[in-house]
């Protein structure tokens, strides 16, 4: 699921991310995937069995499959695991959200959360996290961000509304159920085209729950700034500059 913010009521928490119960087609051709490196390091020594919960579209679930491990996903909205569905055919995908997944406990050496702690209550969620997992099983969170380092893409930020850029003292709650919580980080480069950051934007819950004529706002500003100050032509394929944030964390 898509990119959040700062800590959130949860009732607000919730209302954004039905934001994301539909478009899942959408969401998965303009959002960027995620680097090997950062399901590499997540991944325990010897796990064969993984669920990937907020699992959207399944573009982290597809990391996980590909390393071998037998991988569950879970997204409240039907619509993103229909994509998943397609993309993935062999994955199991079932309607739940990471507060109360359904799936047997005990099950699991590794949790993963890519894109969707930030809608899910931290408290609940690591505590179905902890019964989904057998003994010192990794819980692994992951979050995209745009590089706000280089300046051009910090003002593409603030024109998009992109909530998911996190403060450098940034660290994700987690119950007590976990420990020994470390992280990993990744610089990567996404190609996109100019149409696709329009695209991008589009795709964002600021974006997603505004009206008509704020979208229409955002827009015109993103195009004034691709195409009239940074003087790209709509045809054209720029490396946008991203930070993968990943955190691991072992069952207590």
């Amino acid at each position: 699921m898509a990119g959040g913010g700062p800590k959130l009521h949860h009732s607000r928490r919730q209302e954004l991310g039905q934001s994301f119960q539909d478009g899942g087609e959408h969401y998965d051709r303009v959002r960027p995937g995620y680097p090997d490196d950062a399901a590499d390091w997540l991944i325990p020594d010897g796990a064969r069995d993984a669920a990937d919960l907020g699992a959207g579209t399944g573009k982290f679930t597809a990391l996980l499959v590909g390393r071998g491990l037998r991988t569950v996903a879970v997204d409240p909205s039907s619509d993103m695991l229909a994509q998943l569905r397609r993309s993935l055919p062999g994955v199991p995908a079932l309607v739940g959200t990471a507060e109360h997944t359904g799936l047997p406990a005990d099950a699991f050496d590794l949790v993963t959360v890519a894109q969707a702690w930030h809608w899910c209550d931290p408290v609940l969620a690591s505590t179905e996290a902890a019964r989904l997992l057998r003994p010192h099983g990794v819980l692994g969170l992951v979050w995209n961000q745009l590089d706000t380092a280089v300046p051009w893409v910090h003002r593409l930020s603030r024109i998009m509304h992109a909530g998911d850029v996190h403060k450098p003292s940034f660290k994700p709650a987690l119950g007590a159920e976990f420990t020994a919580l470390q992280s990993h980080l990744t610089r990567w480069e996404d190609p996109v085209g100019v149409q696709d950051i329009l695209e991008l934007a589009k795709s964002r819950s600021y974006y997603l729950r505004a009206g008509e004529a704020t979208r229409a706002k955002v827009l015109s500003n993103l195009r004034w700034y691709l195409h009239d100050h940074l003087g790209h032509t709509d045809g054209e394929v720029l490396p946008l500059p991203y930070l993968t944030q990943s955190w691991r964390a072992t069952r207590a």
